[in-house]
């Protein structure tokens, strides 16, 4: 064969070699480019199945709550309505909820949350009772089913600490906490100080007490307040719950003297300043003459509570001439308290009352110049001066009980002390109650 021939076959098997090779590795990309669009578009279907399954997800489970109070004198389909329900199925949820709450008890200012869909469709309604009960309306293929549900909490040790600058009120509220805890530590320390008169700025308190949470950490309540300290302008005032063995409860200072004294020190709920003292020789503002002022003024809006400042039994509530609507009481060792020009009375002649108990509203009854309270004290008949008269304390702990408030004393002054020292708050069971 010529050597051009040979040549010539030479060339066209490589040709030949080089245009199958081309075609194998053409093949190979375009199986790998297949395999990609394959495995892309699988993926692009798990995507879009997962998108459709959580859009699903969202529309059945997700729920938008919108929260607002009962206003006052408006009835709970009445309220149901402002949340865009229908007057048929504000109506029809109520009649569900009437089965399993007496709704004639839904009080204003308690929260009414209703949730929707993101779609916008109804899906429960919850009236919170109180800090443990929630009423749970649910929707129904007909009509609406209603429970009521424990709410669940826990109960921690917590301490709360905080600075006056004008009022206790605003000082506990400054520090996150609500006016109730404010009260309750007025009434333990009320026996030594008036909280309306007493407190100076830069006054300082500390709380050791039971505080009950929600699941997402909000506070449902409190329980005991297990210690306290007030330190009053640079004086220090200290209180420790102590159960005696039968299970009496009281407050005592840290060298077990109790804390409760016959008479409140004021008789007003809330502050109020003195506007006029004990005095044998007031000119009198109406009368233009003068003559014995036998009480303590406070002067106070029409509307504030006033309180029996000791335990006994009414023995005048009515109209009496310059005095206006006046509420006497006679408590024991002699004692007679007077609370004169009172707007509305809440007792009777007869009537056995606790110490604290309101027994009126403050008032501009009788010759008043303005509304205020005037306050009279007497002892066996005689006017007394309630601004500088000493009050007798309650009995100490029992010399048997000493060793059991030593115990909790060690317990709770030192995080009283150090309040810092509490960091892993201590867990109680729910509704427990703290010895």
């Amino acid at each position: 064969m010529p050597a051009d021939g040979r040549l010539g076959g030479i060339v066209n098997r490589r040709f030949l070699f080089l245009l199958l090779f081309v075609c194998g590795a053409g093949a190979v990309t375009l199986a790998y480019v297949f395999h990609l669009r394959l495995a892309a578009a699988e993926e692009f279907d798990r995507q879009v199945t997962l998108a459709n399954e959580e859009a699903a997800r969202i529309r059945e489970q997700v729920i938008l709550p919108t929260e607002k109070k009962v206003p006052r004198g408006e009835n709970f389909t009445a309220a149901l309505q402002k949340f865009g329900l229908s007057a048929e199925e504000a109506a029809s949820a109520s009649a569900a909820a009437q089965h399993a709450f007496n709704l004639r008890q839904v009080r204003a200012g308690n929260t009414i949350t209703v949730g929707r869909s993101v779609e916008g469709t109804l899906r429960e309604i919850d009236y919170k009772i109180d800090a443990d009960r929630m009423l749970k309306i649910v929707p129904e293929d007909r009509g609406f089913t209603a429970q009521v549900q424990e709410i669940p909490s826990k109960t921690e040790i917590a301490a709360v600490t905080g600075r006056v600058d004008d009022s206790l009120f605003n000082a506990v509220e400054d520090a996150g906490e609500s006016a109730e805890l404010a009260m309750r530590l007025a009434q333990i320390f009320g026996y030594d100080l008036d909280f309306y008169t007493d407190p100076r700025k830069g006054d300082t308190f500390r709380i050791i007490l039971e505080k009950k949470k929600y699941a997402n950490g909000q506070t449902a309540g409190y329980g005991n307040i297990l210690a306290a300290e007030y330190e009053n302008a640079g004086k220090k005032y200290q209180a420790l719950l102590f159960h005696d063995p039968a299970g009496r409860s009281a407050y005592y200072s840290a060298d077990g003297k109790s804390l409760q004294k016959a008479f409140l020190r004021s008789p007003l709920k809330f502050g109020a300043p003195v506007t006029s003292h004990f005095n044998r020789a007031r000119f009198h503002p109406i009368l233009k003459t003068y003559r014995p002022h036998m009480g303590t003024d406070y002067g106070a809006p029409v509307g504030t509570p006033v309180q029996t400042i000791g335990s006994g039994r009414v023995i005048f509530a009515g109209r009496k001439g310059g005095e206006g609507n006046m509420v006497q009481v006679a408590h024991p060792n002699g004692y007679e308290t007077m609370y004169l020009h009172l707007s509305r009375m809440f007792v009777h002649g007869g009537e056995r009352v606790e110490i604290g108990k309101t027994i009126g509203l403050v008032g501009s009854t009788g010759l008043s110049t303005g509304p205020h309270l005037d306050f009279r004290i007497l002892q066996k008949g005689q006017y007394k001066n309630f601004e500088k008269l000493g009050l007798p304390p309650s009995d100490p702990v029992s010399k048997k009980n000493l060793p059991e408030f030593a115990a909790v004393s060690e317990k709770w002054l030192p995080l009283l002390k150090n309040p810092e020292l509490i960091q892993a708050r201590v867990t109680l069971p729910n509704n427990s109650e703290t010895h």
